[in-house]
């Protein structure tokens, strides 16, 4: 009797001792946080906290110190005391500038992401082509007039408009699949800088949640949910560069807010031929907190462009002094676009560790863009214009399960999700025309209607400081194409199912460091085109790969990253909308290592930099001629953000490529560059007074170069050399904001 009672007191002994400590954690105003970060010092033991601010964090003892931190606010220490249990605590964090000691390395798949955020707070995106340069490694160039979707460099790869590369915005996806000019055709300037609150990011194909196109990345942007106040700014500067900005803060509520955004952007660019750029962008916002836990939210935003480009022009046009570097060949290029958007987004909580969330989405897209990259090589006598084509429908719906069961030796939590995406697009046309309006012949023409319906699980087993993540998706896809310049009714069909399993292994023995290997296996689609032409071979090509590297908080106020990493391509064989034919270039082999450094000298001074190094090669042809074409094999990105000294904020910010090759045997060079830009703002009460100078110190370099084969309308005969769009010269703006 007296064993059992000894047992009993043990156990009753051991419970007090460690026991859940829950809680909820809020800023000024009683506002909920959400993904606060919870770690106990003692233990090593974290967790975060949900949408209603809410937490529980196992295995606690009395005396043990958790802290709580989350960017944006001043991290809190709190010391757990027996009558921490017997109720939940509330925890109130103050705002506080964004600083490198609020992060917190804990064993999660995306902390890279954390890193990024702090470069986003410290230099906040001033233009859309910034967008995308906030990712790491990621290198961008825009070639014809500003309208069009922007080029993409990472990873050693030429993604063009985003073929291994999957965007989205809020959870809805950006890439267009079968897009009349490329496949993964990724059109971004739907996003109003200003409206940019978060941007998540992971490199390689290691996240069950993103499916096609996600071979060398992801980045998933979240825009702002509320306010903190309303804002008119004005810009202006060289080349005719006029741009509009206002965000207004309609409703803020404790149950619901609600917000309105829209730009207004033109430009002529340095062009000898105006550009006449000019898009207009609108977004508005509503978010409202339901009975049971609910939140729902309602996007919706469109915005429209029209512009003319002077193209890419060949090199030998400027060295026998037919055209300068801002002339052109043809310069009757140009285009129009537009994107309307919807977009809700609903969350249930269920219980204190599941939870449901379900997003929905249409969107409509139209297309027209006119281009000449060959100049009078197939016709000499009216020239080689190309229009491109499309009227689009893009619908869909993601659901996403998600729980947690925490015991004292393994935390586990699983998220299962199901959706499915459509995409109705009328009459993609590829035509060979003459001045914009008079269709010469029609090279392709015809309906696409495909469909993506998938499936995902993702689980996480948490052993303390080590944590595996296996995973595992399910894609189905089905392509339809209706050929409208066959004779006779000819529509084709094919589909195709594909397994994506990833396996993470995550070790965090402190908030300080953490070590990670990354593994999967992911992919892109090819275009309805090819996949009926074909007759279903090669339609979704497999990408394989893996990341071993780490992460280190040397200081609480110095973060370094690094890793190795390896991705081969079953097939990069994809569909040319500019010609409409297939240039399969077969398997690949890409080897690199990334090195990321964060330091924060000062309060107010904040240094960033990035270098990644590919050796990216063809695996099926011969040595010396399996380079991929234009495929960077080091670029370097980073700058200096000074933020808050005396009412001033501003940054120096470089970037940088190396030369490499434009062909498959490197007899072409697509010429390196290495740009700084610079900005700086003064706040005076309710305004701020912005210069900002693209291209500092006047560098000439070309923005976007390809090894093109081409005839000027005087020549006998073809010449392939590099053609470029030169890279934008020093350009001086400057802007007002009042915040109100």
């Amino acid at each position: 009797m007296k064993r059992i009672l000894l047992i009993g007191l043990l156990l009753c002994f051991g419970i007090a001792q460690s026991q859940s400590l829950k809680g909820k954690v809020v800023g000024l105003n009683n506002n909920p946080l959400e993904n606060v970060a919870v770690f106990d010092r003692t233990s090593g033991n974290h967790t975060h906290t949900d949408t209603s601010g809410k937490f529980s964090l196992e295995n606690v003892k009395e005396n043990d110190i958790i802290s709580f931190s989350i960017l944006g606010f001043a991290t809190y220490e709190y010391t757990v005391t027996a009558a921490s249990f017997s109720e939940p605590i509330n925890i109130t964090l103050n705002e506080a500038a964004v600083s490198l000691e609020q992060v917190t390395i804990t064993p999660e798949v995306n902390t890279l992401s954390q890193i990024v955020a702090v470069d986003l707070k410290t230099a906040p995106v001033k233009s859309s082509q910034e967008i995308l340069r906030k990712v790491p490694g990621l290198i961008i160039g825009q070639h014809a007039g500003g309208g069009k979707a922007e080029q993409i460099f990472l990873r050693g790869f030429d993604i063009d408009h985003g073929t291994d590369i999957n965007l989205s915005v809020d959870g809805m996806p950006v890439n267009m699949v079968s897009h009349a000019h490329g496949q993964g055709y990724s059109d971004l300037h739907f996003v109003i800088p200003e409206t940019i609150d978060e941007i998540s990011f992971g490199k390689g194909p290691y996240n069950a949640e993103y499916g096609d196109f996600a071979t060398a990345g992801y980045v998933a942007f979240k825009t702002l949910d509320k306010l903190d106040k309303s804002s008119v700014s004005v810009e202006y500067g060289q080349f005719d560069a006029f741009r509009t900005v206002g965000l207004f803060n309609l409703l803020d509520t404790k149950k619901s807010n609600a917000y309105v955004a829209a730009s207004l952007n033109t430009f002529n660019g340095p062009f000898d031929s105006p550009q006449n750029f000019n898009r207009f962008n609108m977004m508005a916002k509503y978010n409202l907190k339901l009975p049971d836990n609910q939140k729902l939210q309602l996007t919706a935003s469109h915005f429209q462009s029209k512009w003319d480009a002077s193209g890419q022009i060949p090199q030998r046009a400027i060295d026998d002094g037919s055209i300068g570097r801002f002339g052109a060949i043809d310069d009757t290029e140009g285009g129009n676009t537009s994107r309307t958007n919807l977009l809700i987004n609903h969350s249930k909580l269920l219980s204190e560790n599941k939870k449901l969330e379900t997003r929905a989405y249409y969107s409509h897209y139209d297309f027209e863009l006119f281009s000449n990259f060959t100049f009078f090589l197939e016709d000499p006598i009216n020239g080689d214009q190309i229009a491109q084509r499309e009227d689009r429908n893009i619908l869909g719906f993601q659901t996403e399960f998600s729980d947690k069961i925490n015991s004292e030796t393994l935390d586990f939590k699983y998220t299962a999700g199901i959706g499915v995406r459509y995409d109705d697009v009328n009459d993609v046309e590829l035509s060979h025309t003459k001045n914009r309006y008079e269709i010469l012949d029609r090279i392709a023409f015809g309906n696409v209607d495909q469909i993506n319906s998938f499936a995902f699980l993702n689980t996480e087993f948490g052993f303390g400081d080590f944590k595996i993540n296996p995973a595992v998706r399910l894609d189905y896809f089905k392509f339809d194409y209706e050929n409208k310049l066959s004779p006779t009714y000819d529509n084709r069909s094919e589909s195709k199912v594909f397994a994506s399993p990833k396996l993470n292994f995550i070790y965090s023995p402190n908030r300080d460091f953490q070590l990670f290997l990354k593994t999967g296996i992911g992919f892109h689609s090819n275009d309805t085109r090819v996949v009926v032409a074909n007759g279903g071979e090669d339609i979704l090509p497999a990408a394989y790969g893996a990341d071993l590297g780490g992460i280190y908080k040397l200081t609480d106020n110095l973060i370094f990253n690094t890793a190795l990493w390896a991705l081969f391509l079953e097939q990069e064989f994809v569909y040319v909308g500019d010609a409409g034919i297939v240039e399969p270039s077969g398997k690949t082999r890409r080897l690199g290592v990334d090195f990321g450094l964060r330091y924060e000298a000062l309060d107010w001074l904040y240094f960033y930099g990035d270098a990644n190094y590919t050796y990216a090669r063809s695996t099926e042809e011969p040595k010396g001629e399996d380079y991929i074409p234009l495929a960077p094999d080091f670029t370097s990105t980073g700058g200096i953000a000074v933020e808050n000294l005396a009412n001033f904020s501003g940054g120096l910010n470089y970037r940088y490529i190396k030369d490499r090759a434009a062909n498959e045997d490197k007899s072409i060079i697509a010429e390196g560059y290495f740009v700084t830009d610079f900005n700086i703002n003064y706040t005076f009460r309710n305004l701020v007074f912005g210069i900002a100078i693209e291209n500092l110190f006047d560098t000439e370099w070309n923005e976007t170069q390809f090894a093109t084969e081409s005839r000027l309308f005087d020549e006998p005969a073809p010449v392939e050399e590099i053609h470029f769009t030169p890279g934008t010269p020093f350009f001086l703006r400057g802007k007002v904001t009042v915040n109100f």
